[in-house]
């Protein structure tokens, strides 16, 4: 099995070169302790941040209080309530610490003004948005054409360390199957090496 380029497929269709310098040379390095949000849902995000180490887990909340993580964030990666902080919108989903990260963190209202201000800016900012978008429609439609194996490979191989990262529990909610099940992936695989 190859390992694919980027678990978050985003990455290859953003100025991740503008991006980071701006988080880097405009923003500011803060460190945030396991458990910690970057984001609370309800709320405005108040950052755009550049991962310099650590990792994050996207957890949105059902009406029943049941948590359930709808994406990760690495080191070298991008963390944002992306494009919705941009134009001061409430926050759908948390974004929390899962190890200690430090994160640089550029004010979204500052980039919010660099769009009014730049053509440019802005049109990074639409590309990013749809870069963004295509991966969450991608990960939308392998819900309901992949089988959970398929998305628990295509997870593993895109990121082979991912169990060391994140918790068993944080995994299974994000391939949208029971720690249990996933329990009989992992088995399943261990036995047929």
């Amino acid at each position: 099995m190859a390992a694919q380029s980027n678990f978050n497929t985003y990455i290859e269709g953003i100025n991740t070169e503008f991006w980071r310098d701006l988080c880097i040379n405009r923003g500011e390095l803060i460190t945030f302790q396991r458990g910690e949000a970057f984001v609370t849902k309800g709320h405005v995000a108040r950052y755009l941040g550049y991962i310099k180490n650590g990792t994050l887990k996207y957890v949105a909340t059902s009406d029943d209080g049941t948590d359930h993580v709808v994406g990760f964030e690495f080191a070298g990666e991008f963390v944002a309530d992306f494009p919705f902080s941009l134009y001061s919108i409430a926050a759908r989903v948390s974004i929390v610490a899962e190890t200690p990260c430090e994160i640089y963190c550029i004010q979204a209202s500052d980039v919010a003004q660099m769009m009014s201000d730049s053509p440019n800016v802005r049109q990074i900012v639409m590309s990013a948005t749809e870069a963004i978008f295509s991966t969450v429609y991608d990960r939308y439609v392998a819900l309901y054409t992949k089988s959970p194996q398929q998305r628990y490979f295509e997870l593993i191989n895109s990121h082979p360390d991912i169990f060391s990262l994140f918790s068993l529990k944080d995994i299974a909610s994000f391939l949208n199957i029971t720690p249990t099940h996933l329990s009989r992936l992992r088995k399943s695989v261990f036995k047929s090496q």
